[in-house]
């Protein structure tokens, strides 16, 4: 069976994009039910699969955090990865999805994990926003905190890749990616003519909808939003960037990985200091 694509609640478990695309394992609730019911699941998930991805962005609560973490610990089971991609929770979603294309083609474990990584850093993420006052994961200056408490006054944000905040009125833009890709608006409490106008000015192939993830409304710090991830949703395109990598092997687990750090056992390439020449000693006479 492929590996596992798993996410922490069912909102992130976004709709298939092509026939390929593997259904996502949605672990929900973990921190309001037994611990032996969810190691029982978990289990039997590792079973079937032989290795699971887990995604979760860094607004899952961290009750449901550490129960993963103390889930993988009990099992004792290098086959767990726990991915917190620097992400808003679309974005976590977009990323997801990506990797349960990837999981139909043959790519290893490793490789499927560490792919997350460098996917990430095509997906274009932000929100409009109908105030900043406690957004905290996206530098705010004092002027626009000020703005925020004015009513009606509206605020694009793009969290990733590179951070950037305007005002949203007609004519303002935020950098977008430089190849084509495909729009995701998750509708709040704010109308979404500004975020869809951001299909043609990025030149996007196309936008689509889907509902507001729940974790959405702590990422932002705020429910009167939409949120929008620009993202690469052609399974040829994903391959063809996770397989022109140079893969090399763990030297940790043995899992062939891409990157410098494995997903599954946290390891980096060690690090070896150059050899140091003694100095000749002096050689006496026999």
């Amino acid at each position: 069976m492929p590996t596992a694509i798993a996410v922490t609640s069912a909102d992130l478990a976004l709709p298939p994009q092509d026939e390929r695309t593997m259904p996502a394992v949605v672990l929900d609730g973990l921190d309001g039910r037994p611990l032996d019911h969810a190691l029982t699941e978990l289990h039997a998930v590792v079973e079937r699969h032989g290795h699971v991805v887990v995604v979760c962005s860094a607004a899952t609560p961290e009750p449901v955090v550490r129960r993963l973490y103390t889930l993988r610990s009990l099992l004792e089971s290098d086959r767990i990865a726990l991915f917190r991609p620097d992400l808003p929770p679309l974005g976590v979603a977009v990323l997801a999805r990506q990797l349960r294309q990837l999981a139909s083609c043959d790519l290893s474990p490793g490789v499927l994990a560490s792919a997350g990584r460098l996917l990430a850093h095509y997906i274009h993420a932000g929100a409009v926003l109908g105030s900043v006052a406690r957004l905290d994961r996206v530098p705010v200056g004092l002027k626009a905190h000020a703005k925020s408490w004015m009513p009606g006054t509206r605020f694009a944000v793009l969290a990733h890749p590179e951070p950037q905040l305007v005002k949203a009125v007609p004519g303002a833009t935020l950098k977008g990616p430089e190849f084509p890709t495909w729009l995701l608006l998750a509708k709040g409490q704010l109308p979404g003519d500004w975020a869809a106008g951001l299909g043609a000015q990025w030149q996007a192939q196309g936008v689509r909808e889907t509902p507001l993830p729940a974790e959405s409304r702590t990422w932002w710090g705020t429910g009167r939003m939409i949120e929008f991830c620009g993202h690469l949703d052609d399974l040829s395109v994903l391959y063809q960037l996770v397989t022109s990598v140079r893969q090399s092997v763990c030297h940790w687990c043995g899992l062939d990985v891409i990157g410098d750090r494995c997903v599954f056992c946290s390891a980096v390439p060690p690090v070896h200091e150059p050899a140091t020449p003694r100095a000749l000693e002096p050689r006496t006479p026999a």
